[in-house]
């Protein structure tokens, strides 16, 4: 049976602390929408009492309990790899999964954090220079949002972590894909330059999420010339964009980030075309009901 031709679905989320995850809501909501029997489920490792490496078995489980695909979280976005059967190109390019869709016994992995941020920032911060921007996170979501930087026409992308290796290890694979001087890694002590310079910044670090409250760096680096794009969508307005937009910079939330990578998820795992508009207006109301209480995921 293809996938258009079923009208239900299992899929599920695996990650650590993921409890108070938008995702169930916003893939089930569409779902109904569309007639569907759509069932989300949280596969949470710390409830579980399981390492990130049982990321393995737990996929394997799935699969055979009759999921249609998953979803994956930190800190299991690399782990997972080696448990999969194939990789789509931009998953392999990345060295990330988020998605995972079980087709014919087989997993293969998808990376949809690319696509959703580059979906979310040509919407959100359409004809904004890129020349040099600076990106605060060398993780994986800070992987993600680089190379979708760089697949919009960024110049060059500075990529600024506490962790040195972690930054450089990360501007050396940008370079090795876009080419040479692309990226380059940095650390906090170049901010206040590299902000002065720049002509946008996009922070990819927990900082602003209700468990990390605060801003990633000191408010006095910012200027009005500055575009500012965030990663972190509870709360939708953090600090950082607040005191941006204060100073009159153009800014975009984390919300359409979260959006467009769970458009193109449901997309996989059911062969279907999602409303990027609906679910936009979901993760607002979502966002907005469960206040800063949470973790994106």
């Amino acid at each position: 049976m293809g996938k258009d031709a079923k009208d239900s679905y299992l899929v599920g989320l695996i990650g650590s602390g993921i409890g108070p995850s938008l995702s169930p809501a916003l893939h089930e909501r569409e779902a109904d929408r569309q007639g569907l029997r759509y069932l989300y489920r949280l596969i949470d490792i710390d409830t579980l009492g399981v390492p990130p490496q049982a990321v393995g078995d737990l996929v394997r489980a799935a699969r055979d309990l009759g999921f249609d695909g998953l979803n994956i979280t930190h800190p299991c976005k690399q782990l997972v790899i080696e448990h999969l059967d194939a990789l789509a190109p931009q998953a392999e390019a990345l060295g990330a999964v988020n998605t995972v869709v079980f087709e014919d016994g087989r997993a293969v992995g998808h990376n949809t954090d690319v696509t959703g941020f580059a979906a979310s920032f040509a919407r959100g911060l359409p004809d904004v220079p890129l020349e040099r921007v600076v990106q605060l996170g060398a993780g994986g979501a800070g992987a993600a949002v680089a190379h979708a930087m760089l697949t919009l026409g960024a110049e060059r992308v500075t990529v600024v972590d506490a962790l040195r290796d972690r930054a450089g290890d990360l501007a050396a694979a940008l370079n090795g894909h876009f080419g040479a001087g692309r990226a380059v890694g940095a650390t906090p002590d170049a901010l206040r330059t590299l902000i002065g310079r720049a002509d946008g910044l996009v922070h990819a670090t927990p900082t602003g999420m209700a468990a990390h409250p605060g801003l990633p760096l000191p408010a006095e680096l910012l200027h009005p010339g500055l575009w500012v794009a965030e990663v972190v969508y509870r709360p939708l307005e953090t600090e950082l964009l607040r005191t941006a937009r204060a100073l009159g910079c153009a800014t975009l939330d984390g919300g359409g980030m979260a959006v467009f990578q769970a458009v193109d998820a449901f997309r996989l795992f059911t062969g279907r075309e999602p409303d990027s508009t609906r679910m936009l207006a979901d993760i607002a109301e979502l966002a907005e009901r469960a206040g800063a209480v949470g973790t994106p995921s």
